[in-house]
């Protein structure tokens, strides 16, 4: 069974999340991925932590093993001669380079984008930055939490607009990430007709302004200005977090059918004054929460689930990560990976979030590796660099 890139060969210069999160998607779809890391030390991430896991005088980050499965380790010194020769060899026969770097970063170590294209025309670069390669601040450096705050999305977390709040993950570099791939598996798809291949930009910034959604035209259409507001929908009531007996409960109604049946099923008027459409009942969310939350207030959660199962409202529990992996339905999707480390043997990860109708395990690839050790597949590749010549 072919995976969809196993004919492509990635060069990933990149370090922390952003460009090895794009990677590890390339690699998922079978793509070879080759991480060139600095000697000695590596991606900066294999040093973040807690947790850290395996032998003490050789600890391993649990957060470099999130973002770099399904990738061979190169170590290379591309300030030495050695390092700079090697890499032009791996642009000549790759399809693909990925690089993070502060905007010019790659160009004082001489592979301009000019350079790249004469070794290789074919070459498809990805290019991930913090707020982009040009404009009055296109030199920044980017942090996922500098980029949430600068790009707005902290001003729409939290419970007020007091109170802004990031993200429980690194969302910006993980949205960069996945927009990067996207583009170059689209840039990829381009060189088929033309031969040639192209420069994919995108950052921290734009990833997160790319997801603004109707944030966004909220404020460029109607000039409104969102903010943290809680667990509850701006635009849409009910629809958030609410209590019942003995615990809490999360209910989406997206439609006036759904709060007919809703409100009916437990004691509430549903055309009552105030109450009959969503934009009056968005105007009145906190008592339409308190009208739910006293209606639950006797129901279990186990009970309060099966009963707006029943009458057809989409509803669920906020579970923790633990509840999460080890959930039959997590499990049941591929979204669980058992894989073989060097050093720590048998381990499970999270696995890719995109299945194929032909197979029934996630992402495009049967056999997924574990993430490498630091320069791991030094002499391999060094092989296979001088078996082409």
């Amino acid at each position: 069974m072919s995976a969809p890139l196993e004919d492509i060969t990635v060069i990933d210069l990149s370090r922390a999340l952003a460009g090895p999160h794009a990677g590890m998607m390339l690699g998922d779809m079978g793509a070879r991925v080759i991480k060139v890391e600095t000697p000695g030390t590596g991606d900066e991430s294999r040093g973040w932590g807690p947790p850290f896991v395996g032998p003490e005088d050789d600890p391993i980050s649990t957060y470099f093993l999130s973002c770099n499965r399904n990738k061979e380790s190169l170590t290379l010194d591309l300030k030495s001669d050695d390092g700079r020769d090697v890499l032009t060899r791996l642009v000549r026969h790759s399809d693909v380079l990925i690089e993070n770097f502060r905007p010019g970063v790659l160009d004082r170590l001489g592979f301009t984008v000019a350079r790249l294209h004469e070794l290789n025309p074919r070459l498809v670069v990805l290019s991930i930055s913090g707020f982009g390669h040009d404009g009055p601040q296109g030199g920044r450096a980017g942090y996922d939490q500098i980029a949430q705050g600068e790009a707005g999305l902290m001003s729409l977390t939290g419970p007020n607009p007091q109170s802004p709040m990031r993200v429980g993950v690194p969302i910006g570099d993980l949205l960069a990430g996945m927009y990067g791939a996207y583009g170059v598996v689209a840039a990829l798809h381009e060189r088929a007709t033309t031969g040639r291949g192209r420069v994919v930009r995108t950052s921290l910034l734009a990833a997160i302004v790319g997801v603004h959604a109707f944030q966004g035209t909220r404020y460029t259409v109607a000039g409104e200005v969102g903010h943290g507001q809680g667990n509850h929908h701006p635009s849409i009531c009910p629809y958030g977090l609410f209590t019942c007996a003995d615990g809490m409960i999360q209910i989406a109604c997206g439609s006036e059918a759904l709060w007919v049946k809703l409100a009916t099923a437990f004691g509430i008027d549903p055309l009552a004054p105030g109450l009959a459409t969503n934009r009056e009942r968005v105007a009145r969310r906190d008592e339409v929460t308190q009208l739910l939350d006293d209606a639950f207030a006797d129901i279990g959660l186990s009970d309060l689930l099966t009963r707006l199962d029943e009458i057809g409202v989409p509803a669920g529990e906020v579970r923790t990560i633990d509840r999460v992996y080890d959930w039959d339905q997590t499990r049941s999707q591929g979204l669980v990976l058992d894989i073989d480390h060097p050093v720590l043997g048998p381990i499970e990860v999270p696995g890719p979030p995109i299945r194929f109708d032909d197979n029934t395990f996630a992402g495009g690839r049967e056999v997924h590796d574990a993430p490498p050790a630091l320069g791991q597949h030094n002499e391999s590749i060094r092989k296979w660099l001088a078996e082409l010549g």
